[in-house]
This record gives C-alpha cells, sequence and structure tokens, in this order.
C-alpha cells in the first residue's frame, strides 16, 4: 500500500467498508493504481467493541478472496456453515413441524457459507491492503464531490485536495451521497422493521448449523460462530425493537431465550446488541458520467437470506474484470461504453434477488392463518423435492449465471 496519495490514479474508490477496499485490492493486484477513500476510522471499525455483527461469505466470495490472498488471513477466524434450518412458527408457540433442510453434502463436500465476525474481515483486508504497491488508503477522510471533466473525473476531500482519475467508483452504502449528487433515483420502501444484532454464548456446541425461524414480526436467525457462540439477526416491528433496544440486559436476554429455544442448552448475551432500520432500495442506473455504484450504493436488501454482502462482492468481481479488461484493451476504463457492461452483469441478478428477498419477507412477517398455512405446507413440499432444494442452493452460494472469473477462483 502506498504511503502517498497519488494525484492522478485511475480510479477512486468512495467508501473503504468490506465491499469498497475488496474492490481496491482487487484492482491494484492487478497494477492498476487505486485510491480508496474511506470516511471511517480504521482503528474504530476493527475494534471487537465497534458493532458485534458478522457475515456470511458465499463459496464464490471465498474463492475471490482466495485469490485476492485475503482469506487466508480470515480462514483462522471462520466458522463454517454446514447445515442450514428453516423452519416458520410463533414466539409462544415455538416451531412448527414444517422444516426445510438445506445439507451442504447435497451439493459436494465444501461448506454452504463461512461466518466471518465483520471486524476479523476488516483486519484481514487492512493486512492485504498494506501488502498493493498499487494500492493507497486515504482515512478518515470524505469525498465531497466528483466532478466529470471529459476524459476523467475530478475527486475532491473534506481535506481540500483534488484528486484526478479516469472512474470514481461508489461503495458509499445505502445513504450514499454521491449517488445523490449523481442525481441516480432509487425505488424502494421501508419494510416497517428494524434488525436486532447480538451474540449469545450456548452450552452445547451448534455442529456448523444455522437457524432461520420465521415468526409473526419477521425472521429470527442463529448464525454460527467460532466456539459455542452464535450471531442473532432478528428482525422485529419498529415499534417492539425499540422497547426490546430500551430493555435492561435480563429482560432483552429473556425475550431472546424465548425466540431462540433450548436446542443449544442455556444461553447468555454475549457482547453488545444492535439496531437498525430495515428498508428496500434499488438504484435506478448503477452508471453516471465517470461514476459507477457498486454495494449498498447500488442495491439494499433485507437481510432475511444474510446475502447483503455476497452481493457487493459480485459486484466487485464484475466491475473488477471489466475495469481490468478495459485497461488490458487499451479502452478508458471510465467510459459509460465499458462500464455498461458491468452494469448488465449485475443490475438484473441484484434486482430479481432484492425482489426475491422483499416477496418471502411479506409471505412470512405475518400471522394470517391462511398464509401460515400455505407456507408450511410450501416448506414440506420444497423440503420433499432434492433438485429444487439444490437450485435454491446454487442460487444462494452464487454459482448460478454468467459468473466473473474471480468468483470461479481464476485470477482476471
Amino acid at each position: 500500500m502506498s504511503q502517498s496519495v497519488p494525484d492522478s490514479p485511475e480510479v477512486v474508490v468512495a467508501g473503504g467498508g468490506m465491499v469498497g477496499l475488496t474492490l481496491g485490492i482487487a484492482l491494484a493486484q492487478s497494477g492498476i493504481e487505486t485510491i480508496v477513500i474511506d470516511g471511517a476510522d480504521p482503528a474504530v471499525v476493527k475494534d471487537a467493541a465497534f458493532d458485534g455483527r458478522v457475515s456470511s461469505f458465499a463459496p464464490t466470495s471465498r474463492r475471490m478472496l482466495e485469490v485476492l490472498s485475503v482469506w487466508e488471513h480470515v480462514a483462522p477466524h471462520a466458522e463454517p456453515v454446514l447445515d442450514i434450518v428453516v423452519g416458520d412458527g410463533t414466539v409462544r408457540g415455538g416451531a412448527s413441524t414444517a422444516m426445510l433442510h438445506f445439507d451442504h453434502r447435497d451439493l459436494g463436500s465444501e461448506p454452504l457459507a463461512h461466518m466471518v465476525e465483520n471486524r476479523h474481515f476488516r483486519i484481514a483486508l487492512d493486512a492485504r491492503a498494506r501488502a498493493c504497491p498499487s494500492l493507497t488508503v486515504v482515512a478518515p477522510a470524505r469525498v465531497t464531490s466528483v466532478q466529470a471533466e471529459g476524459s476523467g473525473v475530478l475527486v475532491h476531500t473534506e481535506t481540500g485536495r483534488e484528486i484526478r482519475a479516469r472512474l470514481c467508483v461508489a461503495a458509499d452504502g445505502r445513504d450514499s451521497p454521491i449517488r445523490e449528487a449523481c442525481g441516480i433515483r432509487t425505488h424502494g420502501w421501508p419494510y416497517r422493521q428494524h434488525g436486532i444484532v447480538t451474540t449469545v454464548a450456548h452450552e452445547r456446541p451448534h455442529c456448523g448449523v444455522a437457524h432461520e425461524l420465521f415468526l409473526e414480526a419477521g425472521p429470527f436467525a442463529i448464525l454460527p460462530m467460532r466456539g459455542n457462540r452464535s450471531s442473532i439477526v432478528w428482525s422485529e416491528s419498529e415499534r417492539q425493537a425499540q422497547a426490546f433496544m430500551a430493555m435492561g440486559a435480563d429482560a432483552f436476554a429473556s425475550e431472546v431465550r424465548q425466540r431462540f429455544g433450548d436446542h443449544l442448552g442455556e444461553i447468555q448475551i454475549f457482547g453488545p446488541r444492535w439496531s437498525y432500520p430495515l428498508s428496500l432500495a434499488l438504484a435506478e442506473t448503477y452508471l453516471a458520467d465517470r461514476v459507477a455504484l457498486v454495494g449498498d450504493a447500488a442495491h439494499a436488501v433485507h437481510p432475511l437470506a444474510g446475502q447483503g454482502l455476497n452481493l457487493g462482492l459480485r459486484d466487485v468481481a464484475a466491475m473488477a474484470e471489466t475495469v481490468i479488461e478495459a485497461r488490458r484493451l487499451g479502452l478508458d476504463s471510465g467510459a459509460r461504453s465499458t462500464l455498461m457492461r458491468y452494469e448488465a452483469w449485475r443490475r438484473i441478478d441484484n434486482t430479481v434477488f432484492a425482489l426475491s428477498m422483499d416477496a418471502l419477507n411479506r409471505l412470512f412477517s405475518n400471522d394470517i392463518a391462511p398464509l401460515r398455512s400455505l407456507r408450511r405446507l410450501g416448506i414440506d413440499l420444497v423440503d420433499g423435492l432434492g433438485p429444487l432444494k439444490s437450485v435454491f442452493m446454487r442460487q444462494a452460494s452464487g454459482e448460478a449465471g454468467n459468473m466473473p472469473r474471480l468468483l470461479r477462483g481464476e485470477p482476471v
């Protein structure tokens, strides 16, 4: 990672989160001079007390990170997900008898996913970034404006620095200031749900099994972590979520236990709790003059399948391949004609996935008796159809469609 800030890199990535910094590494590994500008303080986001969140890494994401020499730093902290159990139930009545079981052995020998604490992934990205001579990370700092100028783009930072590049990639989150400044509209709606995240320690080992229980207000996910720990990602109504967040430690733990059940023995809250509003937002276009959107800046989805980061990493793979191949062919990497390949590659996949998760959330996040009976019948039906389950598993793992080379585990 360069110590000085070049004035004219090929690409500026605005946003140094998990998606933005991965893109910076992918580009720099191929020798493309790249600057990542991150508004967050690296020391804060890598601290264990930051927010306690974890992310799911699909097999395709893991393969890409192996090619980028990032996974070697992640692997000691990754917990494999070997089985996923999906069910339907109520808070008072518990889980119904309808269960959908996904077994990793149905697709081969590799795990369905790996769960990694966000801070460990950020530490891994930081370690790899430091070894990339073509990459410069500027943090904490923010991009204040982006202005297209002929064959380039002028990026201004809050410190007054001006950086000229061929392309600016906005990886600055679901409320992307760059997207707004470019006049790119989004379509979507709030879910009137909040996600609650916390970590629990439990008496018995989870054996690599993830659980997703659809309750009246939304899904309650139990995601395996290293050791006898699991991450809870819990969707609740806005009002109830606020009430739960305001509870004392004992009362909050009691609510978690009521939903968690006793299949892993006694549980204790381990670490902080955190809450955020849930919404769907899809950018009308991923492109503006010399600007492209990736990750949550382009698409924010419901977390019920835990695929938000994987969608962003698929954007990274497609963007990296688009830019790298343009450079090799002597094309303008920031031209709209070049970037249209990236948009066509990713926009349909992201939109279909987001709307599918929206439909599932609407179907399952209610206590309407006819729908409850219908969805339980559907769970039993899908569980009995092996080929259909395999289709769902391949879609979730990112194996479907025209995959960029990085997702296949191949260098660009």
